[in-house]
């Protein structure tokens, strides 16, 4: 086991344009001694895997509010497969029906918050599911 901290990407794919939630993630993650990427707005999937891996992330946290959360986080998990780096952990949040939490979990997203998350609680899932590479 390495003693480094935890590296995550954080991101907004796609159109949406509001990232404050993304923002405070990033800020609570660092916070609590992580090394945070935050990619800024309107990110393609392959930028945000590409930045992943250049930073050598264990993990890529998406903030999703468009409504396009299926196809993003898909296409995410997919070019990570494809790039041999499918350890990168994907989670993600956002505005996010229930119902489509169980197919994103078949896709390979390790976690999804809906509204009403606590930083708390993102930060000690982090810490509990995300290991250092």
């Amino acid at each position: 086991m390495t003693d480094s901290p935890l590296r995550v990407v954080v991101a907004k794919p796609g159109l949406d344009g509001h990232d404050r939630g993304a923002k405070v993630v990033a800020r609570a993650l660092r916070d609590a001694g992580m090394e945070v990427v935050y990619t800024g707005l309107h990110q393609t999937p392959e930028q945000i895997v590409e930045a992943a891996i250049q930073e050598d992330a264990d993990a890529i946290g998406l903030s999703v509010l468009s409504g396009a959360h299926m196809t993003l986080f898909a296409k995410v998990v997919e070019l990570l497969k494809e790039r041999d780096a499918a350890d990168i952990v994907v989670f993600g949040g956002g505005i996010i029906p229930e119902a489509d939490i169980p197919e994103l979990d078949k896709l390979g997203v390790a976690k999804v918050f809906t509204p009403g998350a606590t930083t708390t609680e993102i930060v000690e899932w982090v810490r509990g599911n995300v290991s250092p590479q």
